[in-house]
């Protein structure tokens, strides 16, 4: 696949940031903090949004989404420091970040249209787990931990991470991670569905990476149906759910994916998804 250079998605030094960079169809988000564990801090989240933003911008050139991470951690949650430092101003200025900064994050990472992969390293607590279960398909390192952390300071949850947790492991064994804090690893996540995959250390980028490249050559107007139907249905009773793949069946029908995409099935070739 072809590489483009990493560029930052917002002014920051070097190693503290958030970086984006494309790769043929892939946009690949990488969080740049490794000496803190990619823990969120205030340039960082920002940067992030403008990360998540830009690839919904560049619209179908964009058929993939990669969220990584450099480092031996995918993300510790908040910059803890920044944020003592943010409560001796008052709770309500120390936590406008989440309705300011955590909130548009995963709002816009949850609306991207092209499938999302996260590909996780090391510790993955708090927010950081909390944006990783914004992806569609997480690609887990066998060394890979995860917590929720939040009751351990005395909080609840944000990132969505109460809905998304819930939906992924179901709501007994999401109420015993937040209430107890136990920490679990690779081959709980992947026996309880968070992960849909478990590669050796070190490996789960290019893993992620390879995973992205398949999904950004398939139908992703398909891609994009299943992800609203799928996101929807949680909160739809049987016959919202039928009706609303009805419509999906309906609108993808009329494309040019699909109808190449039957002929090549009938001719015995590959199909070619130009997401027309």
């Amino acid at each position: 696949m072809g590489v483009s250079p990493a560029q930052p998605a917002g002014a920051a030094p070097a190693g503290h940031g958030v970086t984006y960079r494309r790769e043929d169809g892939v946009a690949v988000i990488e969080l740049d903090r490794p000496d803190a564990g990619n823990a969120l801090d205030t340039a960082m989240k920002q940067q992030l949004l403008g990360a998540v933003r830009r690839a919904a911008d560049e619209g179908g050139t964009v058929r993939a989404v990669l969220l990584t991470a450099r480092g031996k951690a995918f993300c510790v949650g908040q910059d803890l420091k920044e944020h003592a430092r943010a409560l001796e101003d008052g709770a309500e200025a120390a936590f406008a970040t989440v309705t300011e900064e955590y909130n548009p994050v995963v709002l816009a990472l949850r609306a991207l249209a092209p499938p999302v992969v996260a590909a996780v390293e090391g510790a993955c607590v708090g927010a950081g787990l909390g944006l990783a279960l914004c992806a569609d398909i997480r690609v887990v390192a066998a060394g890979a931990r995860f917590a929720t952390a939040f009751t351990g300071i005395g909080l609840a949850a944000d990132t969505g991470l109460s809905a998304s947790l819930a939906e992924a492991v179901g709501p007994s064994r999401a109420a015993g991670l937040f209430l107890l804090g136990d920490r679990f690893g690779s081959e709980e996540a992947r026996d309880w569905g968070l992960a849909h995959r478990v590669v050796p250390d070190g490996t789960a980028a290019t893993e992620g990476l390879a995973l992205a490249g398949r999904l950004a050559e398939g139908p992703t107007l398909a891609y994009a149906e299943v992800k609203r139907l799928l996101r929807g249905a949680p909160c739809a009773d049987l016959r919202e759910v039928l009706a609303r793949e009805a419509a999906a069946q309906t609108a993808l029908g009329a494309t040019r994916d699909h109808r190449a995409a039957v002929r090549s099935f009938l001719d015995r070739e590959r199909p070619v998804f130009e997401g027309r």
